[in-house]
């Protein structure tokens, strides 16, 4: 069998010394991998939900006490830092930081072939530490070593940055490379590797070449894999040319498996991720239908996303509970018994936590805000299919319902990708609009939406708005933190909201169902939606306290209990881990 060489060098030790050893390691029985980790706003290896459920699911793994190790790439360019000038125009800065501030560089070096050269991958390790004290690792695989030429030093800098060599070449460092350092670390006793979207599905060829002078390898290779599909646009699979990827990976395709690795002479990272699998699923019920029928052949399931109870709750909100429902962060199903919380200090918490985002939103960008007024939160990736811009279809309408009550507020974040100029010029629209509405609404767009400010909005807002085409919202998780802080969610039928959604229960729906989906869908959801916020949502607001109040223990009772990564980890575990 195909052995990886292991390089230790305890010279290389920088400004945290460590033993070499990865906390728990031969304890550890799943390998959770993944493109983007979002641990915290200062380790910028993330760029949105799929990095953010990825640290999520971590979170809940090391508080269950399960033995999940966590794999992704070291950026020390990060994504980038999002500016948005006068005009709306959205440009990038690179991202500054120190690994060295959070993490631990470990001895332990492998190699891996790229373009018939070998290529040094050293590891930096994370301590995640869950709610009993029981520590999980996750490592960070970084190429940035003098003894690599300068293109292979920078494979690990950017985050979905570079041109197909350049993302193939990072997929080839996390998915063999990954596979290669757990066993450097003394990882020996791996029972699944769960492939978190394709961009991992490289780490099943060296997983065969384990087990090829064996009966029957490939059985042995599907064993052991789980994969996980997050989006029902078939633009958002990684796909490369047979040619292409036998020049930049040829070495680690072994001869035997080529025509399960490539269908109609291309590598569909997803296609392989499900060919090489025994479990596969989607995020959401209506994204498993999804993903059936862009697959067939496939029994693709689904388990529903979720969030970090303890991690997305506002300070206010995490004092109340632990008021209340002492042992809610390790058991978020008791959250249900919100319903006996007095409907005054829910208010005063959902307030507490309102000021704090009125606050930094006044400070930081003049908005002049009042934590009074009904206040709307949208914070997407700026990218056609979310239709950000929906909210201003109207801008005399919604400016004459603003009139009608006490006010209307509104505050936007997201980024496009950089190379998403039609996200980037929605960005630009979005602002126009803005100031359109600036005489009867107060508005903001937050610029660098990170961890940080997430943690702001779903804990601060009246309302959380979500406007996708249908059917092309996979799961979503932000409006499920919102509802963990009693934020009611409005939202088009898609997705999650076509689990948690009870009308005038949990929120409200934008729109038809979507088997009822016919003529002008667009005109028939900004209606929708315009009618909903004059004649339902505001004169509740504004009117009927008790009753907003009613809502909003039902979104943290019915939907913060259920919408989370403690459930959803469990599901794995029965599902797809240890069966």
């Amino acid at each position: 069998m195909t052995r990886a060489r292991v390089i230790v060098n305890g010279g290389t030790m920088k400004k945290k010394s460590t033993s070499g050893t990865v906390p728990n390691a031969r304890n550890m029985r799943v390998a959770y991998f993944c493109m983007e980790i979002g641990l915290r706003a200062e380790i910028p290896t993330y760029a949105g939900g799929l990095g953010i459920l990825s640290g999520d699911v971590l979170r809940s793994s090391a508080d269950l006490e399960l033995g999940v190790i966590g794999i992704t790439l070291l950026y020390k360019k990060g994504y980038f830092r999002q500016r948005i000038n006068e005009e709306g125009n959205q440009t990038e800065e690179e991202v500054s930081w120190n690994p060295e501030d959070y993490l631990e560089l470990l001895p332990q070096k492998i190699t891996v072939t790229i373009e018939g050269r070998e290529v040094l991958v050293q590891a930096w390790l994370y301590r995640l530490q869950g709610v009993t004290g029981h520590i999980n690792p996750v490592i960070f695989l970084d190429t940035d070593l003098s003894e690599n030429r300068s293109d292979d030093r920078a494979i690990t800098h950017c985050l979905y940055g570079g041109d197909y060599t350049y993302r193939l070449a990072q997929e080839i460092v996390l998915g063999i490379g990954g596979v290669r350092m757990l066993e450097a670390l003394s990882c020996t006793h791996i029972h699944k590797y769960h492939m978190n979207e394709g961009h991992s599905a490289l780490l099943t060829l060296e997983l065969y070449r384990r087990f090829e002078l064996y009966t029957n390898p490939l059985a042995r290779v599907r064993r052991r894999c789980v994969f996980t599909t997050h989006t029902p646009v078939a633009s958002g699979h990684d796909q490369f040319s047979r040619d292409f990827v036998l020049r930049i990976a040829g070495s680690a395709i072994p001869e035997a498996i080529k025509n399960e690795v490539f269908t109609d002479n291309a590598l569909n990272m997803t296609r392989l991720g499900l060919q090489m699998s025994e479990y596969f699923n989607g995020v959401a019920k209506k994204h498993g239908e999804i993903s059936r029928q862009m697959f067939p052949g496939y029994q693709i399931e689904s388990i529903t996303n979720g969030m970090h109870a303890g991690f997305w709750a506002s300070a206010a909100f995490c004092k109340l509970f632990d008021k209340y429902l002492p042992g809610w962060a390790a058991d978020p199903y008791s959250l249900r018994y919100v319903l006996s919380i007095p409907g005054q200090e829910l208010w005063r918490a959902h307030m507490d936590s309102k000021t704090n985002l009125i606050g930094h939103v006044n400070k930081a960008h003049n908005a002049q805000m009042d934590a009074e007024v009904f206040t709307i939160g949208f914070a997407r990736r700026a990218t056609a299919y979310k239709r950000g811009v929906m909210l201003f279809s109207d801008t005399e309408w919604l400016k004459q319902i603003a009139r009608k009550f006490r006010g209307i507020q509104i505050i936007y974040a997201g980024s496009a990708h950089p190379k998403d100029y039609e996200g980037k010029a929605l960005i630009k629209q979005v602002i126009q609009k803005m100031r359109e509405v600036k005489d009867a609404i107060r508005v903001c767009y937050i610029e660098n939406y990170d961890i940080n400010v997430a943690k702001l909005l779903v804990g601060g807002v009246d309302l959380w708005l979500n406007t996708p085409i249908r059917p092309q919202e996979a799961s979503g998780t932000s409006g499920m933190k919102a509802a963990l802080n009693g934020i009611p969610h409005f939202s088009v039928l898609d997705g999650w909201w076509l689990e948690g959604h009870i009308e005038n229960v949990t929120g409200w729906s934008i729109g038809p169902h979507p088997d009822q989906l016919q003529g002008d869908v667009d005109k028939e959801d900004f209606e929708d939606m315009y009618n909903k916020l004059e004649y339902i949502i505001l004169p509740i607001f504004y009117n009927q306290r008790d009753e907003w109040i009613r809502i909003m223990r039902h979104s943290i009772a019915i939907n913060g209990s259920f919408f989370n990564t403690h459930r959803m980890v469990q599901q794995y575990v029965l599902n797809a881990y240890f069966q």
